[in-house]
């Protein structure tokens, strides 16, 4: 299908064209409104902005889901890793090791405290940190190793784990995009010292503004969270180190408690919709003109992100734009060839898998409120671009 068929489809009455979002977060405000609402009012009328029940709330009920002790609600998901390394010890010149193919925050984490990202490849098949060459990067400076669930699925953390455990190294997980997701029977954000995840509203469970959280099984190490996140002060006008301002607000906590009572369920739809686009786009998949992205045995992928790979995928994804359709892509420049770090020195070819998958990577719609109508036109639309005439699509 080309642009000039889309538009021509536009024109035509008997096409539906309403536009499908990237992600309906209205249809989740919907659902939850009312108890959002009455949480509102008790904020205001309280007037218990920082901190208060409805945190303290929060953090009780996530720790509880994650299946670990402690959790520590913080600004952002940025902070979150920022604070779960420096809680766990990592200082200025070490190196922390974590994969290329991530959001920049990873690396943003490490470099704000001084530290040194050392990027390794991915598997090729689920984009995940690769374990063998997270292994082979560990060197006498390194203090963590920051293993990415991406895209909803669970890293192989305990294939990364012997060899961090031999060097004296941490784990600390980063899990934006992982709430729900498990592995072996062991939730996401359980299995490293700490872990690190993000409630922005796009998130599987998002806030209505940036907000984060850290989650382990460490009291100590939760108490030190919470000390720097409150400006190093463990008693209010008593700074016991530099710290920053890094605090779960109470309004997205309301929010959070909301969507969180919510979110094994819309996890379950998210995954119904990921098994329908697999079989919607299986006869693609078959001719080699989309590559699908699957579930790891053992894992139970919560479908943050729907990320198939197709060839010219910026001419695609610009004329499913112009078909209403809201795609998207994660992410399509690796972290390595962005210009703030360029002075690592890691030119293109450094990691071939990223590399390949971020020139390629197409993410569909997929949210927990998405029907079956919305999924059928995303791939009719989608199945007319890699099927017209046109330049040869090459195999996968």
């Amino acid at each position: 299908m080309t642009l000039t068929k889309i538009n021509d489809s536009i024109s035509d009455p008997a096409v539906d064209t309403t536009p499908i979002p990237f992600v309906d977060l209205g249809a989740q405000q919907r659902e939850i409104d009312e108890e959002v609402q009455a949480g509102l009012r008790r904020v205001f009328e309280t007037t218990a902005f920082i901190g208060g029940p409805d945190v303290q709330a929060f953090e009780s009920e996530f720790a509880s889901f994650v299946e670990v002790s402690d959790c520590v609600g913080v600004g952002n998901g940025t902070d979150a890793l920022e604070l779960a390394l420096r809680a766990a010890g990592v200082r200025a010149g070490g190196e922390v090791i974590l994969p290329a193919n991530t959001f920049i925050a990873t690396a943003e984490a490490v470099s704000r405290i001084g530290a040194v990202p050392v990027l390794v490849d991915v598997d090729p098949q689920y984009l995940l940190i690769d374990p063998e060459a997270a292994a082979a990067a560990i060197t006498e400076r390194t203090q963590a190793i920051m293993p990415v669930h991406l895209y909803g699925q669970t890293a192989f953390v305990e294939q990364i784990r012997p060899e961090a455990d031999r060097a004296g190294v941490v784990i600390i997980e980063d899990a934006a995009q992982s709430q729900g997701a498990f592995r072996h029977g062991r939730m996401a954000g359980s299995l490293g010292l700490a872990a690190g995840t993000s409630f922005y509203p796009g998130k599987n469970l998002g806030a209505a503004g940036d907000a984060g959280a850290v989650v382990t099984n460490d009291a100590g190490l939760a108490a030190r969270v919470r000390v720097l996140g409150e400006h190093g002060s463990p008693t209010k006008y008593r700074h016991s180190t530099v710290g920053m301002n890094s605090r779960l607000d109470t309004v997205q906590a309301v929010v959070l408690r909301a969507k969180l009572a919510r979110l094994e369920q819309w996890n379950g739809l998210r995954r119904a919709a990921a098994d329908r686009y697999a079989e919607l786009l299986g006869p693609l998949a078959e001719t080699g003109a989309v590559w699908l992205p699957s579930e790891a045995e053992g894992n139970y992928h919560v479908w943050h992100l729907y990320t198939i790979q197709v060839d010219d995928r910026d001419r695609v994804l610009s004329e499913l734009h112009a078909a209403g359709i809201g795609a998207g892509v994660h992410y399509p420049v690796p972290v390595h060839l962005t210009g703030a770090y360029e002075h690592l020195g890691l030119e293109r070819g450094s990691f071939p898998v990223t590399e390949a998958a971020a020139d390629r990577l197409l993410s569909l719609p997929i949210f927990p409120h998405i029907t079956a109508e919305q999924q059928d036109r995303v791939v009719d639309v989608l199945t007319g671009l890699l099927t017209a005439p046109g330049p040869q699509v090459a195999r996968r």
